[in-house]
């Protein structure tokens, strides 16, 4: 199978060795890779299915370096892909053949923390974990932990909107970032937000955190820093069933209680979890919640009494209260462990992104199980159940014909399934190329049109990270060609993997 792109512009291939030598005179030595083994680490991101290399890649160290190479492809009329860790799991950093891939690697120090403000400036290329390991000497830490957070850079956090396991409580990227510095695609350097909560005049803030790559290139990020709880304690609670599980945590939110963070998983996940990382999970339960709570040591009391007594009511077999920090760090290694612990589950694994209203839990974890057994694939669960926000693994094995085919279609009925309960095609992994053609499930032409105009007003030629998000690429298998708004585009081919 393959994934319909822009066409490729053969005249930039043509001027390929032109390019080069030009981006070499804005980035001297080894900040432009054009050799063949080094373009090859740079052919996918995280969701290795499709694979594409890239015409070039620059490496800026400067926000000059960044302004002079948007200029120069603006001016040249050359498309650009900008890339952070290579984490995404929606292609959103797919190189183009005829694109140059800009990487912001370079970009990786913090550059102020103000500990009285609690906010802190960092470059894009600087690890999530980073900022945290950064400002614990202080009691403070950056609230946003996705499971990647050890390797994810926070300028892809921002590109995605990313979440994590405390995202119930305390936000995503977008409640944590008061400020970007952003590169435009003419080469502009613009300042949106600062260090303040709010800023005067339109939102762009908003608009830039979630856009995939698509309006700007952030150099510059100021978040805001929280100081640690006076207490955490986390609770393991075991059922007999993912839709009891599922109740429960409908249950809780209900009752007016917001976890610090509130995780799911299903006994696939958990055996899986438990022979990687050895957490102490309960191997008898076929689904585990994970719920902490902080605050001052009586609230967190009186809540895990609280969560204790609806879990009981919704068949909970049993209940585990860390006892100190290190057991409470424990719990949490095995969820965010979860993934590469999945591997050992199947050859190849499928990881989807939706995020569903919390009352739909039990129906749609119940509707996976049957199109799991329909489709012959296996599936593991492991999401944040308090907010929604669903990670079903399929498990497949490329080697076999055909079962990529069937885990993508799986998986695209997962997103339908999560749009028709009133939920939402992504809750932090973002649209990228895989979930694009799914849009329209979700959005009405009218919709989608007022989006792209969003896109056009901050890049009109369309040429960063082109062939992301926007369904309005529509093959139209008659005539071999992708429509735009009653006209027509050709398109081409990236082989999937």
């Amino acid at each position: 199978m393959t994934i319909c792109m822009p066409e490729v512009d053969a005249d930039v291939l043509a001027r390929r060795e032109q390019i080069v030598v030009a981006l070499r005179r804005i980035v001297p030595g080894e900040g432009v890779i054009s050799e063949p083994t080094g373009l090859r680490p740079y052919e996918s991101d995280g969701l290795t299915a499709y694979r594409q290399m890239p015409l070039v890649v620059v490496l800026p160290e400067t926000v000059e370096q960044v302004s002079q190479i948007l200029a120069w492809c603006h001016a040249e009329k050359i498309r650009v892909v900008p890339r952070g860790s290579g984490t995404s799991l929606s292609g959103g950093a797919l190189p183009l053949a005829d694109a140059v891939l800009l990487g912001l690697g370079k970009f990786n120090h913090i550059l102020d923390i103000d500990y009285d403000d609690r906010v802190a400036v960092v470059q894009p290329g600087v690890t999530n974990l980073a900022i945290s390991k950064a400002v614990e000497h202080a009691g403070l830490y950056y609230a946003p932990d996705p499971s990647s957070q050890i390797a994810c850079s926070i300028g892809g956090n921002v590109a995605e909107n990313s979440g994590g396991v405390h995202c119930l409580k305390y936000g995503l990227t977008t409640n944590n970032v008061l400020g970007v510095e952003l590169v435009l695609m003419d080469g502009q350097v613009v300042r949106l937000g600062g260090r303040s909560l709010d800023g005067p005049g339109l939102d762009l803030l908003g608009v830039v955190v979630g856009s995939e790559g698509l309006v700007g290139v952030v150099t510059e990020v100021t978040v805001r820093l929280l100081a640690r709880p006076e207490t955490a304690r986390a609770l393991l609670i075991g059922f007999d069933s993912v839709e009891g599980a599922g109740a429960c945590v409908a249950a809780v939110i209900a009752a007016g209680i917001i976890p610090a963070g509130m995780e799911m998983m299903d006994r696939p996940a958990i055996h899986a979890a438990e022979v990687f990382v050895g957490a102490g999970y309960p191997l008898d339960v076929e689904a585990l919640l994970i719920v902490e709570l902080d605050g001052v040591e009586a609230e967190c009391d009186f809540l895990i009494g609280e969560v204790e007594r609806i879990a009981s009511t919704h068949g909970a077999l049993q209940v585990r209260i860390s006892r100190d920090e290190e057991e409470r760090n424990r719990f949490w290694a095995g969820r965010k462990a979860a993934f590469p612990a999945v591997s050992r589950l199947a050859p190849d694994y499928y990881c989807m992104d939706g995020t569903i209203p919390r009352r739909q839990l039990p129906f749609v974890l119940e509707r996976i199980g049957e199109m799991s057994r329909e489709y012959g694939l296996g599936v593991a669960n492991v999401f944040h159940a308090g907010d929604g926000n669903l990670h079903p693994l399929i498990l497949y094995d490329a080697n076999r014909p055909g079962e990529l085919d069937r885990a993508e279609a799986f998986g695209n009925d997962i997103l339908r399934l999560c749009v028709s309960v009133g939920g939402v095609l992504t809750g932090e992994h973002g649209v990228g190329i895989e979930k694009r053609d799914l849009m329209p499930e979700m959005f009405g032409p009218a919709d989608l049109e007022v989006q792209e105009q969003v896109k056009r007003a901050f890049d009109p030629q369309l040429l960063l990270n082109p062939g992301k998000v926007f369904p309005t690429l529509h093959r139209c298998a008659e005539a071999g060609r992708m429509h735009v708004h009653g006209g027509q585009l050709p398109f081409a081919d990236i082989p999937r993997f």
